[in-house]
């Protein structure tokens, strides 16, 4: 293992620890640029950095995989969580935030304390570990980084692969009490943005299938969309010919700028179950720094729950898990 600590690193643990396609829809808003001047990355993170610091025991490092990925071989150290240790069974869809309390007993059965640095990555560009970002952040957790291009960047960079287990001492871990709830839309707000007629942007960033209501994914009521929405896939975002990290700030520019989305629009992201449009909020609010972007939590499942919601379809549904 690395003990070497960088400077960077003991600096980032000093202030955490004193906080404790093409649209298929016409877009109505006017052609305007995205500013030029991109906002830093705080939370993204690089294999090369992740290198110096991932040994310390206040890094904790969580693969946000199925257990069976993880069993075959996972960054050395890390800490398996996956969606059903987030399930939040309060409401008769699944795909929920997760109560805050289920978030402190399975942080505290890991071992993970409220001065830890938490590094979160995946296999399939980042989109789970983004979701997982984004609850935190809802939560006002803010000391967790995602790896750019997850667990394959990792082993590009020749980092130490495990199939063990990893175990810490349990611990007492608490969330703030102040959420921060502006990074969310609920299902009666985004309602009365439709109902009001406003200018606000909304992108489904599930597949062109599932926008024309062709597939239907489990636990959706139905296919389709919800009214007014502009179809962009979430991964356009990845660049899968290459290292499933994100793309360019040039390409990611030019794809807002292709659906005429500037930095003053209001922008709602939604997919199935608020997993893929969190990987879109994170793309559009702190790459791109575009400043009033919502991700819709409940997403198409909690739409097509509600009989007397409005919706859209282009294409007989074929029930499709």
């Amino acid at each position: 293992m690395r003990w070497k600590i960088s400077l960077y690193f003991v600096l980032f643990i000093a202030v955490c620890s004193c906080k404790n396609e093409t649209p298929a829809v016409k877009s109505s808003v006017k052609n305007s640029s995205i500013s030029s001047e991109i906002k830093a990355l705080p939370y993204l993170v690089e294999a090369t950095e992740m290198l110096q610091i991932y040994s310390n025991p206040n890094v904790k490092i969580i693969d946000f995989r199925k257990g069976k990925s993880y069993n075959k071989g996972h960054i050395e150290g890390a800490i398996q969580i996956w969606r059903d240790d987030f399930e939040n069974d309060s409401f008769p869809y699944g795909g929920m935030l997760p109560k805050a309390e289920t978030i402190e007993i399975l942080f505290s059965s890991l071992g993970i304390k409220n001065n830890d640095l938490i590094i979160v990555y995946d296999d399939r560009g980042s989109c789970d570990a983004v979701r997982f970002w984004w609850v935190l952040q809802y939560y006002n957790f803010k000391s967790v980084k995602i790896l750019n291009g997850g667990i394959d960047e990792w082993k590009d960079n020749e980092g130490a692969i495990s199939s063990e287990q990893s175990i810490y001492k349990s611990s007492y871990f608490t969330l703030q009490n102040n959420l921060d709830a502006s990074i969310n839309i609920s299902k009666n707000e985004l309602l009365k943005k439709l109902n009001s007629n406003s200018k606000a942007i909304i992108l489904d960033t599930r597949t062109e299938d599932e926008f024309s209501g062709k597939r239907q994914k489990k636990g959706a009521l139905k296919g389709g969309r919800i009214p007014k929405s502009i179809l962009f896939d979430w991964d356009k975002a990845i660049d899968y010919s290459n290292n499933k990290k994100l793309k360019s700030i040039k390409e990611l520019k030019e794809l807002m700028i292709a659906l005429q989305i500037s930095e003053t629009d209001t922008i709602i992201t939604y997919c199935h179950s608020g997993v893929r449009s969190a990987h879109t909020y994170f793309v559009l609010k702190e790459v791109l720094g575009l400043q009033h972007v919502y991700n819709y939590d409940g997403s198409w499942t909690e739409w097509s729950y509600f009989e007397e919601l409005p919706f859209e379809k282009d294409s007989i549904t074929e029930l499709n898990n």
